[in-house]
């Protein structure tokens, strides 16, 4: 799958999370549709940037802890990154909040992992030639 198929479904995924827990993670920075789409594929575009870059660096130096976990750890790793998103994103008067700490994050990455896994099942795949 390319990657701007993976960030447009991570957009999605990060916009319905925004619906599912309007009070805990939000997108902030414009009032109007238009800035909110631009917004939301700017942060899809962040994430999954920070996905490619941090998150096998940070996925080897917890393998101990992967294996401990049966791969669970796994969950805290993705809610890891969400708030290194938003971090970034608190930097500027755009992008997303996570109210509540940890495990609103928590909770917030898992429902992006689950519409990213829907999603990504539904759309098929590049062909190769």
């Amino acid at each position: 799958m390319s990657f701007v198929v993976r960030v447009l479904i991570t957009g999605l995924a990060i916009w319905l999370t925004s619906l599912f827990m309007d009070e805990h993670f939000q997108i902030v920075g414009s009032h109007t549709a238009g800035g909110k789409v631009v917004i939301v594929l700017v942060v899809a575009l962040l994430y999954s940037l920070v996905n490619a870059v941090i998150k096998p660096i940070v996925q080897v130096l917890s393998i101990p802890l992967y294996i401990l976990t049966l791969g669970l750890f796994s969950l805290v790793v993705n809610a890891l990154m969400l708030m290194l998103t938003a971090w970034i994103t608190e930097q500027t008067d755009w992008g997303i909040r996570i109210i509540g700490g940890f495990w609103w994050a928590l909770l917030a990455a898992l429902i992006i992992a689950v519409i990213n896994f829907l999603v990504s099942a539904v759309v098929p795949k590049a062909q190769d030639r």
